[in-house]
């Protein structure tokens, strides 16, 4: 496979501010801008979907994301536990997708481009019921520069 790092965790909170409150009030973090976005995204039958999304991540590696909980969305407290994924920068989306999909690690949900298929990102549901996200490297340094900075003050 072509993951070249795991850099963050995703964690799933009632309320991302509150979250963030809390996290930096226990741990001392410090976070990037909160994001929120209407995402199109396919589900694991290749359903298109438009879903919410409001998140953030912290500004140090090892990166921590928040992501608000949505009901009706991938994005909640799954039976298991409020970790919800994983995340790996790939080298090789498509190629790395289909391994892990051949490893008993379906697709769950990808975003979507104009043409089928993945497009920057996908994630991939273990039976532990933690997912896997992979994160196409070409776009790490936009997220470094947008999502892992902290905004000025």
């Amino acid at each position: 496979m072509g993951l070249s790092e795991m850099y963050h965790v995703g964690i799933i909170v009632p309320d991302v501010e509150v979250g963030r409150e809390r996290l930096t009030e226990l741990l001392g973090i410090a976070w990037g801008p909160v994001v929120e976005a209407e995402v199109k995204v396919r589900d694991g039958d290749g359903n298109p979907l438009e879903v919410s999304l409001k998140m953030c991540y912290s500004t140090e590696a090892p990166y921590l994301e928040l992501i608000e909980e949505r009901p009706g969305t991938p994005w909640v407290c799954n039976e298991h536990s409020n970790l919800h994924h994983i995340g790996f920068f790939s080298d090789e989306l498509g190629s790395d997708s289909t391994g892990l999909s051949g490893s008993q690690c379906p697709i769950d949900f990808a975003r979507r481009g104009e043409a089928a298929g993945i497009a920057g990102w996908v994630y991939h549901r273990d039976p532990l019921g933690i997912r896997i996200e992979l994160v196409d490297a070409a776009d790490r340094p936009m997220m470094e520069k947008f999502l892992f900075t902290a905004p000025p003050s």
